[in-house]
């Protein structure tokens, strides 16, 4: 997808790309230091101290999952397990699962990430954990190369700078990439949906962490996914396909401090595959809240799992070490 054609298409690139070029300027948090969660990088790039403690850990896995992890559990440390037990779980249903981690924000702007924070190990284990999964049937789809490519090829950033999240133009480019694996998986559909670009001012959750608490500081783009009636896409409970994750699935969805409706992962997959989708998203972690989650919808509704084609697991991939645990969890009672 090329945005700048598709914004000119709407006669109003120019005014939003000066927009945005004008809210590239360093912001407060990053002139007056970073908190304790929050590391401040070049031009006003902010980042989850976590996010960087992940990507400096090295192998997190089997083993090293002991010193990697930071659950308190030792029998949920190791997030394989629980990714292969739910793997097989759903396919005893007939369910596909595909595994979509979010990249970190930090190994994508890895240039704005101040020096000392980059260790030797940095962002080199998640190849050879892709690796592991694969070799016991988990599909996984890597983000990782098309985001690249769009934030070289295109003036829009992928991730927001002062919020833990992809953009709303990044997530266009996320939403485009995990629709060419379902395609492959699902019949076609006719939902009818409509696009609108826009701009919207944010305040980011890492501003609001370094106590810069007013004001909306950071200007992004974003598109927004309406159906016939002019309403965001609705939650289909009985459609094949579920999307399974952390806030990564709420942000520009949600609203409130979400930031947007009508403009997140859930809504440009509906608008890309043509079909509403079943939807549940928690904020925190997307390991085992958002399964436990899922666990109590299929208690809560008989037959829950008919007609379930594609489970769609999707959250930030430093879940792998820095979440309260990975434990295993069945998918109905």
């Amino acid at each position: 997808m090329n945005i700048q054609k598709v914004l000119c298409s709407g006669g109003c690139f120019f005014l939003l790309l000066l927009i945005s070029l004008l809210s590239l300027k360093p912001g407060i948090a990053a002139q007056t230091g970073a908190s304790s969660q929050v590391v401040a990088g070049t031009e006003g790039w902010l980042f989850l101290k976590k996010e960087l403690r992940f990507l400096n850990v090295g192998s997190f896995w089997a083993e090293h999952a002991d010193t990697a992890s930071q659950a308190r559990r030792a029998d949920a440390k190791d997030p394989t397990p629980a990714i292969v037990a739910f793997h097989r779980a759903l396919a005893e249903k007939g369910v596909t699962l595909l595994l979509v981690p979010v990249p970190p924000k930090a190994l994508l702007y890895s240039e704005h990430v101040p020096v000392a924070e980059k260790g030797e190990n940095w962002g080199e284990s998640l190849d050879s954990y892709y690796k592991i999964l694969r070799e016991q049937g988990v599909q996984v789809l890597d983000l990782r190369e098309g985001l690249l490519n769009a934030k070289a090829s295109q003036e829009q950033p992928v991730y927001c700078r002062e919020d833990t999240h992809w953009s709303g133009f990044g997530v266009t480019v996320a939403a485009d990439l995990i629709s060419e694996q379902i395609k492959k998986m699902l019949p076609g559909a006719d939902k009818t949906y409509m696009e609108k670009w826009n701009t919207i001012q944010i305040s980011g959750d890492l501003r609001k962490m370094v106590g810069e608490k007013q004001g909306n500081t950071e200007t992004i783009i974003i598109r927004g996914i309406s159906d016939e009636k002019g309403q965001p896409p609705q939650v289909d409970p009985f459609s094949p396909l579920l999307v399974l994750g952390d806030s990564h699935v709420l942000v520009f969805h949600e609203g409130g401090d979400m930031h947007a409706r009508g403009a997140g992962i859930t809504d440009q997959l509906a608008f890309s595959l043509a079909m509403p989708m079943d939807v549940i998203g928690v904020r925190g972690s997307g390991a085992t809240p958002a399964r436990l989650n899922l666990y109590r919808k299929a208690q809560r509704t008989p037959e829950y799992w008919k007609g379930k084609k594609v489970v769609v697991w999707c959250f930030a991939a430093r879940e792998f070490t820095e979440t309260d645990g990975w434990r295993i969890i069945p998918i109905e009672p």
